[in-house]
């Protein structure tokens, strides 16, 4: 497995230029007919706009990838997000721009810098993640020793995603695979030794990208 960049879940940014008004709309899909499908629902919410340009890179690899100008002059919408896609290597990503002419044409050259544009801010603010291969590691402790495991937790790069209650508490805590070997070490060492922690298949977890 390869960590890759994606768009983690929907964003929508919204512009006006020369009274046209743009609809910039991304959203994660793995695979061809994720993509499709969420082009499609963009363009029956916006049923009556005039266009619906859209690009997507649908797979890992950079390989399966589409863009339509819906209308527009050729090489001006369709390419131009596909290429914002490309320059932040994003993956498993859709983007579908909605224009609705607002009555002054832009010319090619106004028309590409508005659909680029428009693309290129919306991603700016989108939430997008690192998915790393990573492990579930499970550490179980008595509940006096809890209080420690959640300062252990706190001070490591992981992300808690369940806590089990029982005759003990186990905490489930996603890990980039890199990590679990200093990651099971420095939990028994941390905890001297009052922790029992168990490792699960690896896969691949959005993380927020490194800083």
């Amino acid at each position: 497995m390869q960590s890759y960049l994606s768009v983690c879940s929907e964003s929508t940014h919204e512009k006006v230029i020369e009274r046209s008004r743009f609809i910039a709309r991304c959203a994660h899909a793995a695979g061809e007919d994720a993509a499709r499908a969420f082009v499609a629902a963009v363009r029956a919410e916006h049923s009556l706009a005039t266009h619906n340009c859209f690009a997507f890179v649908a797979d890992r690899a950079g390989n399966l990838l589409r863009f339509s100008d819906d209308g527009e002059p050729q090489g001006t919408a369709g390419m131009p997000i596909l290429e914002v896609i490309r320059s932040k290597k994003l993956f498993e990503t859709a983007v579908v721009v909605t224009r609705y002419f607002g009555g002054i044409k832009l010319g090619a050259g106004g028309l590409v810098r508005a659909y680029a544009g428009a693309a290129a801010e919306l991603l700016a603010e989108a939430d997008i993640r690192e998915f790393t291969p990573c492990r579930d590691m499970s550490l179980t402790v008595s509940y006096e020793h809890y209080d420690a495991l959640r300062r252990y937790l706190s001070s490591r790069a992981c992300t808690v995603k369940d806590t089990r209650y029982t005759d003990k508490v186990c905490v489930i805590a996603a890990v980039r695979s890199a990590d679990v070997p200093a990651f099971s070490a420095g939990a028994v060492d941390f905890m001297g030794g009052r922790v029992v922690c168990g490792e699960g298949e690896e896969y691949l977890f959005p993380f927020p990208p490194a800083k």
